[in-house]
């Protein structure tokens, strides 16, 4: 999912008789408890829900759940209900790589293959760093199995699989280091390289050196999805005819795959406080902003955002993984934590986080609702019938392992995927395209015959299918 913007999705709307601000820092307001159920108070007892925690000055004032952890058994969501927090494990998986730097066993500026040689080479340093900040180029591999036909959460992935995919792409989403384009793949990859560095799973890594020690006793990785948790949540979509199971059917974990509840994650903040787990210089070093090539700061970290929430610095990360949405604030001015959890699609989990900050935080800036000003599109004559016959063919990738086939129907553009899939494309321009899959762009060679496609989406900039 995209996270860099989710933040302002939670500022449209202030609760009324909030307190008015005057001074940044952190109140424990107990009328507040009833303008937190407003904010949750479409999950009732017939619908799924999400869990909420607080913590201000190192110490939980709330946790609460709304909503159902089970909708075929009656079974309600609780403060100690076991969530999975999407993107929000990001911050553990660099904590992880931290730590084996700490202890010596590896370093954030070796190069990736020399732990994974798997990779190929890209002619440049592609170092822990980048996979770290989402620097590294590379591309969301979830998002070229997508392309592929068999998006996630529709088959068993595996880290077999994650380097697999990876092992094939021939290019970058861009030079490493000179963009920023989020991509699960190096947090995917910094998990083998814990494993294999430290010669234990990934899990158990994270069980002895983090987990425990914070005394996250409900906290684990989704490395088997087929293991019993009890007091999971079971994650649902919203449809027209009702709530459908949408679970995170896959083993690939690091990038996501953390099975938590509110209160572990309260106690994870606080560890940026008090260290326990790592040092103060480690901590320090995990919540500080990484920088491009040419010195140019990111608003990224390791695994973490760093972005003022209506003027006061905010420390967090969003997530969404099947039907889990998941966001954790940390305000380190004003010693306040905010998790939310939810097991639903619809969830909206950072519009609630923020919402629930606001009643815990003053001196916050007014928000100025504004309505976004689109510039129209340009407009184009459509191609004509024999323009879009040139297009018609079999298009091939090594790299997602896949054909599309181009054709005309009924006067319009279409790609065709094994088994069933129909893209219907719209035209941008003459050899320009938009559909489902992404923005399709026909290559011409320089006699100006088409000879390859390329799919671009927000993590896979420029994939090319040649024409067979």
């Amino acid at each position: 999912m995209t996270h860099r913007f989710l933040v302002a999705a939670g500022t449209a709307l202030v609760l009324a008789g909030m307190p008015h601000a005057v001074a940044v820092h952190a109140q424990t307001v107990p009328s507040t408890t009833a303008a937190i159920d407003t904010v949750f108070a479409r999950w009732t007892t017939a619908t799924p829900g999400c869990a909420v925690g607080v913590a201000v000055g190192g110490k939980t004032v709330l946790t609460k759940a709304y909503g159902l952890a089970d909708l075929e058994h009656d079974v309600p969501n609780t403060a100690d209900t076991i969530f999975e927090a999407g993107s929000v494990a990001k911050q553990f998986t660099a904590m992880a790589v931290l730590l084996l730097a700490k202890d010596g066993k590896l370093s954030l500026d070796d190069p990736v293959r020399k732990y994974l040689p798997e990779l190929p080479d890209y002619g440049a340093p592609l170092t822990l760093r980048h996979l770290l900040n989402h620097t590294s180029g590379l591309r969301d591999w979830g998002s070229v199995a997508g392309i592929a036909g068999a998006p996630r959460t529709t088959r068993e992935y595996t880290h077999a699989h994650v380097l697999d995919i990876v092992s094939r792409q021939k290019a970058l989403n861009f030079p490493t280091g000179t963009q920023w384009s989020y991509t699960n793949t190096g947090f995917n990859l910094a998990a083998v390289i814990v494993s294999r560095v430290s010669g234990m799973s990934f899990a158990e890594f994270s069980r002895t050196r983090i987990f425990t020690p914070l005394g996250m006793t409900r906290t684990s990785w989704r490395d088997d999805h087929t293991r019993v948790v009890k007091g999971r949540a079971i994650a649902y979509t919203s449809a027209s005819d009702g709530y459908h199971l949408e679970m995170p059917f896959e083993n690939v974990h690091g990038n996501g795959g953390l099975l938590t509840t509110v209160g572990d994650l309260l106690k994870w903040n606080e560890n940026f406080v008090t260290p326990i787990v790592g040092d103060r210089a480690l901590v320090t070093t995990q919540a500080t902003a990484g920088h491009f090539n040419d010195g140019r700061a990111l608003d990224y970290a390791i695994g973490l955002f760093l972005q003022d929430y209506r003027g006061v610095k905010n420390v967090y990360h969003s997530g969404s993984t099947a039907g889990y949405r998941a966001h954790l604030n940390r305000f380190p001015d004003a010693h306040t934590s905010v998790a939310v959890l939810c097991n639903v699609s619809t969830g909206d989990a950072t519009r609630s986080a923020n919402l629930v900050s606001d009643l815990y935080l003053t001196g916050l800036t007014p928000v100025t609702p504004t309505t976004p000003t689109l510039p129209a599109p340009a407009m184009t004559p459509p191609p004509s019938a024999a323009q879009l016959a040139e297009f018609n063919g079999a298009y091939w990738s090594d790299e997602a392992e896949v054909a599309l086939t181009a054709a005309v129907e009924n006067g319009a553009l279409v790609l065709t995927r094994r088994p069933d899939t129909v893209i219907a494309l719209t035209a941008i321009d003459r050899d320009t395209f938009r559909g489902s899959i992404g923005t399709v762009t026909f290559r011409r060679d320089t006699a100006g015959k088409v000879n390859a496609l390329s799919v671009k989406q927000d993590r896979v900039w420029d994939l090319r299918f040649q024409r067979q």
